[in-house]
């Protein structure tokens, strides 16, 4: 038998709550969910059979289904899927060894949820767009051109100059995207997190964590991108517990 930990949560006064919220939902399979506590601090876990446990997409979302209804309540921090150790002492111990930075981590994140966004686009005919746009803005510049002498390779050189230069136009259109999100984001004291180019379509995958009462300002936010930029399409999901903003290492 193990003990499984589905998070770490803030509990300055409120044992008593999370008591009652544990006894009113139930962990994986169905299991019986408790709290080992340290100082303010609380692992809320359940034990678990280890030949029976099955790393599957049903259990992950039982998981994070736990995660989610303590979010409603509590500060917390999530633990990765599957973290398990073998004892109520032992998880006693890691939360005496880590508290700092269990506690530091926690006043971060303390009333604030965490936002996914991702801009979806057709990167071929944005590529197309922004070429037409660039040469309108700037009628005299031409494509790229290889000065090598006829041969054949000139039409496949001149071909991966121009993918180039179209790959250009492209990334400097997300970066002025990310920069206007990121001017209009630190106005709300947001912490942001930017990845480009995750795949053809999927041109900015960003996450953000900023303050619970911020979220209609944000959406609204969101809505101008996205009437601003028509040839893209943004995603906005959550809000989500801190998965992507807790910055610990668990000893």
């Amino acid at each position: 038998m193990e003990i499984m930990i589905y998070a770490l949560v803030s509990v300055r006064g409120e044992r008593g709550e999370l008591d009652v919220l544990l006894n009113g939902i139930k962990g994986i399979s169905g299991g019986h969910l408790y709290a080992v506590s340290a100082n303010e601090v609380a692992a809320v876990v359940s034990d678990i059979e280890q030949s029976r446990f099955q790393a599957d997409r049903a259990g992950a979302i039982e998981y994070a289904g736990v995660i989610e209804a303590l979010s409603r309540q509590f500060t917390l921090l999530p633990m990765r899927f599957g973290s398990a150790m073998e004892s109520t002492e032992a998880i006693h111990q890691m939360l005496e060894r880590n508290y700092p930075g269990i506690d530091q981590n926690l006043r971060q994140v303390e009333n604030k949820f965490e936002f996914g966004l991702k801009v979806f686009c057709d990167s071929e005919k944005l590529r197309t767009d922004l070429m037409a746009q660039s040469r309108a803005d700037n009628p005299e510049t031409t494509l790229p051109t290889s000065e090598t002498p006829n041969s054949v390779y000139k039409d496949w050189v001149n071909k991966k100059l121009k993918e180039h230069r179209l790959e250009e136009l492209l990334l400097k259109h997300v970066d002025s995207v990310i920069s206007i999100l990121t001017e209009q984001l630190t106005q709300m004291n947001a912490q942001c997190k930017f990845k480009k180019m995750s795949s053809e379509s999927m041109i900015i995958d960003a996450v953000f964590l900023l303050g619970k009462s911020l979220k209609d300002q944000l959406i609204l936010k969101i809505e101008e991108l996205q009437n601003r930029y028509p040839g893209l399409n943004f995603i906005l999901t959550g809000p989500w517990p801190p998965y992507n903003f807790v910055e610990i290492t668990i000893t």
